[in-house]
């Protein structure tokens, strides 16, 4: 009898597992990282951009899909994942269709996360330009800069010292929009060959044609993959673009 009782038990404790576990896993978003090139590659930040957004999702309760394939990009398929990061992307990425069906997916309430020369995609598709926020125009040579945090209680942002000093490729913009909530400007007295003058924003997030948008100019090579600050900043982001309250209150991530 207590063989058969501890029998029952045991297919009880599995059978609840499964439910749990079934569950917990329904309610986990999933994102999709598209680092397809069609000009310059940033290879080795691809790389090691993938490997760090994955392992942020393995903490953070999210799944991460990867892809270079643009046929991915149908109306359908889209349907199953709650954000599309573009890691690094460059030149015209996406035919007319596909465009298209991005376009509904923001339209129906997608998030979107660009990273670095994201801005440097798409030149023909206006739409792309002001969901992303900025066009790149060019950068002078790799550089140590100064990196003001103009809003310290957001998600992307509470965490970082409030000047930030930091290597990397530096982007000037031919065209920013206009509805943007900046969250880092860069000063251009701290380096050589700025181009957009006081107001030189490097990262910002909006609402957009029903979604949500995160950018970050930075994030040029794989050591910003391995850097627990860039890091934090664009987990901010890709939280933010999943739903979440983008402000905190003040201090409350400060440690």
């Amino acid at each position: 009898m207590k063989k058969k009782l501890l029998q029952v038990f045991r297919i009880l404790l599995v059978i609840i597992t499964v439910f749990i576990s079934g569950h917990v896993s329904a309610k986990q978003k999933k994102v999709l990282v598209f680092s397809k090139t069609a000009a310059f590659r940033h290879g080795s930040a691809i790389e090691a951009g993938k490997k760090a957004i994955q392992q942020l999702g393995n903490s953070n309760n999210f799944l991460v899909d990867e892809t270079e394939n643009a046929e991915v990009f149908t109306a359908d398929n889209l349907k199953q994942y709650a954000a599309v990061i573009f890691l690094c992307t460059t030149g015209d990425v996406l035919n007319d269709q596909q465009q298209q069906a991005f376009e509904q997916f923001i339209k129906a309430g997608g998030g979107y996360v660009g990273l670095h020369s994201a801005a440097d995609t798409e030149y023909d598709w206006p739409w792309f330009g002001e969901l992303n926020g900025a066009y790149f125009k060019n950068h002078p040579k790799q550089q140590e800069a100064i990196f003001n945090i103009v809003d310290p209680n957001n998600i992307a942002t509470a965490h970082l010292p409030k000047v930030w000093k930091r290597f990397d490729e530096l982007y000037n913009f031919k065209w920013i929009g206009t509805d943007l909530h900046v969250l880092i400007t860069i000063d251009e007295n701290s380096y050589t060959g700025g181009e957009n003058g006081e107001n030189h924003p490097m990262s910002w997030y909006h609402e957009f044609d029903g979604g949500r948008s995160f950018y970050t100019a930075l994030g040029h090579d794989e050591k910003s993959y391995k850097d627990p600050l860039y890091l934090q900043h664009i987990l901010g982001g890709i939280k933010y673009v999943l739903g979440a309250n983008p402000e905190i209150k003040p201090g409350s991530s400060k440690k």
